[in-house]
């Protein structure tokens, strides 16, 4: 059974999503984190793709601390721009825009990253 702040949170992401939407000329930046990591993903909604996908994972990064995170952004925004993609729609995905949400924001934003 799910606890009361994973409803919370999954009624906010619907909530999020109905209004929010990506396309391949400004995707989705949607962020994910876990107790151990963090991960955005680039996303078309139209056509149901992921563009481009960074993780602290990926990058080695042992902990899910904000700077980390602001590394996971960094590396998005890399990845966007190499694939032409200047600017995107924020995605938080039901969680807080604080913290290791905002630091991949940020990290995006200091990338090249429209929002």
């Amino acid at each position: 059974m799910a606890s009361q702040k994973e409803l919370r949170r999954l009624r906010l992401k619907l909530s999020i999503r109905k209004k929010i939407s990506g396309t391949d000329v400004k995707p989705r930046l949607s962020v994910f984190r876990s107790n151990t990591s963090i991960y955005a993903q680039l996303i078309d909604d139209v056509q149901g793709h992921t563009l481009a996908a960074a993780s602290s994972k990926e990058l080695g990064l042992k902990n899910g601390n904000v700077e980390n995170a602001k590394a996971v952004g960094a590396k998005i925004a890399e990845k966007a721009l190499a694939a032409g993609i200047s600017s995107v729609v924020f995605d938080r995905n039901g969680y807080l825009y604080h913290g290791r949400v905002k630091a991949v924001a940020d990290g995006a934003r200091e990338g090249g990253l429209k929002f």
